[in-house]
């Protein structure tokens, strides 16, 4: 019998939820805490009880990137994978790769000191956005309307220690309904698809802050855009985040390599926890 194993640094809903699921189905699972993991390099596949498949579950981006590489240096099966990771982790990189790919995306410019940052803001109008290039949950993102705006976050970023900081997410602020879509893709599948609205008084529509969910059609183009994009990032379980912009349709704005579904959950249909696993074992079969 196939072992799924769920590693995890905090437990959410979705990691219940899958283990739940698990027990359920019958499938036999554990769930480990990433923080208790040490890997050497002389340490073997054998040394360790993770089972013949892992879901990585890490919520910490850093974290869950480097066990992942550990665990596939020592041979072990991780959705998703490390390269998966390390580009749905980094805003820039998954930008180049959705471009890359042709897959329609925000325009979205990249500049490396506070002067290019400022001279491109100017340069290119207002309003935009602007992120980090590594974070959840909305955390960092603002809104830039104006030059004061721009100048007072953009001096907040330069007294940053962190060195990702210095490197600006500068992207276009795309006039769309309030709300953008979630479709979470399980290998070539979509497991549920819905719209997020943001809260009152926000504008960002994490559920994380605050913002409610609601079923989306799953449409032909929702479909192969959402897959097209899963591709691009390298594939398994990820959630495609779309704005609907009002000229160009449906663009992508994130892949997530981690993804929640507790709001996906809560309005869809869909058994997303179960199609994650059945997925996690055909891949350990394979």
């Amino acid at each position: 019998m196939v072992e799924v194993c769920i590693i995890y640094d905090k437990v959410r809903f979705e990691e219940k939820a899958l283990y739940e699921k698990a027990q359920q189905k019958g499938i036999k699972a554990q769930i480990v805490d990433a923080k208790s993991v040490v890997v050497s390099t002389e340490s073997k596949k054998k040394d360790f009880q993770l089972g013949d498949v892992i879901l990585q579950r890490s919520v910490s981006h850093y974290r869950g990137l480097y066990l992942t590489a550990c665990l596939e240096f020592l041979g072990f099966r991780v959705i998703n994978k490390f390269k998966v990771g390390e580009t749905c982790g980094n805003k820039l990189l998954t930008s180049l790769v959705l471009a890359k790919s042709r897959i329609p995306t925000p325009r979205t410019q990249f500049a490396f000191s506070s002067e290019s940052a400022i001279s491109s803001i100017q340069k290119t109008g207002f309003p935009l956005v602007l992120k980090p290039i590594v974070g959840s949950w909305g955390r960092g993102v603002f809104p830039l309307r104006d030059d004061e705006m721009a100048n007072v976050i953009v001096e907040m970023r330069e007294e940053d220690d962190n060195p990702l900081a210095r490197i600006y997410y500068i992207q276009e602020m795309i006039e769309r309904p309030p709300r953008d879509i979630r479709c979470i893709v399980v290998g070539d599948e979509i497991a549920a698809a819905i719209y997020r609205y943001s809260a009152e008084k926000e504008w960002r529509t994490n559920v994380a802050r605050g913002g409610t969910a609601e079923q989306a059609p799953i449409t032909a183009e929702l479909e192969e855009m959402a897959l097209k994009a899963a591709k691009a990032v390298g594939g398994g379980i990820v959630g495609v985040d779309l704005m609907e912009d009002k000229t160009r349709g449906l663009v992508v704005h994130e892949v997530n390599n981690t993804v929640e579904f507790r709001g996906a959950a809560s309005v869809s249909k869909s058994d997303i926890p179960g199609t994650m696993l059945d997925y996690a074992v055909r891949i350990a079969k394979k």
